[in-house]
């Protein structure tokens, strides 16, 4: 097998908070709702709604705004006040305004590792919206490259590898979610990380490869540069 040469980061809930401004958000407009749904139903065609329109709108605030709405003239049968509406579009807007807050041993992660690893930024979502949050986290410096994605596939990732002249052997994808960033690279014979977020949506649930020689876990970024050491050591690099 290749060294480790590079590590990739996702960026939304590895990186710097991300859905818990979406679960407010979603309070927010389920409150809105009250008279009309109750929350475990709302939540129910919420999620749906999501499901049904990733193909069309992709993932990212704009598309969860759009699927808020659709969902609001769903449970309240087209009766849904205008008022609402616009209060929804509001907090659509005001999620795509927040300011960023980057994770506990975000930036000393990066940046011990990439005094001596090839570091790569691999997220998926709205171009705009990432590119906003990347600039305002103060992290953009540090990658060698940056990647914005409209999924995150064992095939996007093999072409992402090749475009940046490196194989998958020799890279660790580091992330929050099992689905998007650890389960595919593993499919491609990379290392996956998985680092949980207290939040995690659900259509990013899936079961971890436990067994896996090439899948580690741990419970925070602050652990990650001793994880990539003890890797290289236990492989004589």
């Amino acid at each position: 097998m290749p060294d480790l040469t590079t590590i990739a980061f996702d960026a939304d809930d590895t990186l710097w908070h991300n859905e818990r401004f979406f679960r407010m958000t979603q309070d927010h407009v389920a409150g809105l709702l009250a008279d009309y749904a109750e929350r475990d139903h709302l939540d129910e065609r919420l999620l749906a709604a999501e499901r049904r329109n990733l193909g069309r709108y992709g993932f990212g605030i704009k598309g969860f705004t759009l699927s808020m709405i659709e969902t609001a003239i769903e449970v309240t049968e087209d009766r849904v006040p205008a008022r609402v509406i616009r209060e929804i579009i509001a907090a659509g807007q005001e999620m795509l305004a927040h300011p960023i807050e980057l994770l506990p041993h975000a930036r000393a992660a990066v940046e011990e590792l990439a005094a001596a690893h090839r570091i790569l930024l691999i997220t998926k979502g709205d171009l705009l919206d990432q590119e906003r949050k990347l600039a305002q986290s103060g992290l953009g410096d540090l990658f060698d490259g940056v990647e914005i994605v409209s999924d995150k596939t064992a095939p996007v990732y093999a072409d992402i590898f090749a475009r940046h002249g490196l194989v998958a052997e020799a890279a660790m994808m580091v992330g929050n979610s099992l689905k998007s960033d650890v389960l595919p690279m593993i499919r491609i014979g990379g290392w996956g990380v998985h680092v949980p977020h207290e939040l995690t949506w659900a259509l990013e649930h899936e079961a971890p490869p436990e067994g896996h020689a090439r899948f580690r876990t741990l419970p925070d970024l602050g652990e990650l540069t001793r994880l990539v050491e003890g890797i290289k050591d236990a492989e004589g690099r």
